[in-house]
């Protein structure tokens, strides 16, 4: 038997990983889940955060005699996500914008 006729005997997924079998794909997805509902929980945060710090920025607006919203800077932000992710980034935008008005 020739070196090519041993080599070409080796099972695929123990020469493309390394390893002798891949991950089921259903523990590839659980673990991928996972990892976007650490994700999400990250953003969930995030947004509360941006909550607290804009009603912070509309409380000192409002207490100087300004307005609460300011046009201007919502659409620089409505730019920025559209920019970034296209039109649902716009659409996510929105939506943020609408929940740190909500206070």
């Amino acid at each position: 038997m020739s070196a090519a006729t041993t080599t070409s005997t080796v099972p695929s997924s123990s020469t493309s990983t390394g390893t002798q079998a891949d991950p089921a794909p259903e523990a590839v997805v659980d673990a991928e889940r996972a990892r976007i509902d650490a994700l999400d929980a990250r953003i969930v945060a995030l947004v509360r955060d941006r909550m607290e710090v804009s009603e912070n920025i509309q409380r000192v607006r409002i207490d100087s005699g300004g307005r609460r919203v300011h046009l201007a800077r919502e659409m620089q932000i409505l730019d920025h996500y559209s920019t970034e992710l296209g039109a649902p980034g716009r659409e996510l935008a929105r939506t943020l914008l609408r929940l740190c008005r909500g206070h």
